[in-house]
């Protein structure tokens, strides 16, 4: 993996995107910036983060042996490297918020924003990760938290980077080999809300109860209504309220 350290970027994600188009390394390529001015989450959120106190990274990594619909699995592989991660630090009550935002207790410590790099079929993904690690106060972002919040305790940056990276290259390993259905439980065991009544919006604003009970193969949030059927949603088509 080649690395590159930045002292400032608008977002990690958009920058890999142009470096990787004009270069297109043939390699796994790592961003990394003490820091992002314009931080970006899902559905265009803005990811709060302090410079020099947390971790805003994005990696560039091929994955010609998967098909589109397959691409949720890097997802799945990510969330559980820094789920892992986290857990190695002493973290705890933690939790996976579909479809890849890590929660310790109901706070958001991880957003992970992943876009596809797709010429002619999908060729690569763009993983950024927005860790909070040191910083401890938010003022926009009133649902967050940090490690260094949870632990009592400050950590060197580049010592979680390497944890997160070996991490995932484990997991990427594990999709290689073809471990979908073990990647995915593992995954689904890790999930907010799993099995609990919940309360969701649709875009329109209208609220309905529903419970969590799986992901399909494409990432698509499995939940059952009311009337024990079993629907299955996109990100963009319901939000959970908690």
């Amino acid at each position: 993996m080649k690395i590159v350290k930045l002292n400032a970027t608008t977002s990690t994600n958009s920058y890999l995107r142009s470096y990787t188009k004009e270069l297109n390394p043939d390699t796994d390529v790592l961003v990394w910036t003490v820091e992002q001015r314009s931080g970006r989450g899902q559905r265009g959120a803005f990811w709060e983060a302090q410079p020099g106190k947390n971790l805003t990274v994005s990696v560039f990594k091929r994955i010609e042996a998967l098909s589109l619909d397959q691409s949720f699995y890097i997802t799945m592989a990510t969330s559980l490297a820094v789920f892992e991660v986290l857990e190695q630090l002493g973290l705890q009550q933690l939790s996976v918020k579909w479809p890849n935002d890590i929660l310790a207790g109901r706070l958001k410590i991880c957003g992970i924003l992943i876009e596809s790099v797709i010429r002619k079929d999908l060729t690569a993904v763009i993983i950024g990760i927005g860790l909070n690690v040191n910083q401890v106060q938010f003022s926009r972002a009133p649902r967050a938290t940090s490690i260094a919040l949870e632990t009592g305790r400050y950590f060197d940056l580049e010592e979680i980077l390497d944890m997160l990276i070996q991490k995932f290259y484990t997991f990427v390993a594990r999709i290689v080999s073809g471990d979908f259905e073990a990647l995915k439980a593992e995954y689904e065991q890790k999930l907010f809300r799993r099995d609990k009544a919940s309360t969701f919006e649709d875009p329109s604003g209208n609220r309905f109860t529903g419970i969590i009970k799986e992901v399909s193969k494409t990432g698509k949030l499995i939940v059952q209504l009311e009337d024990e059927l079993y629907k299955a949603f996109d990100l963009k088509e319901l939000k959970l309220l908690y």
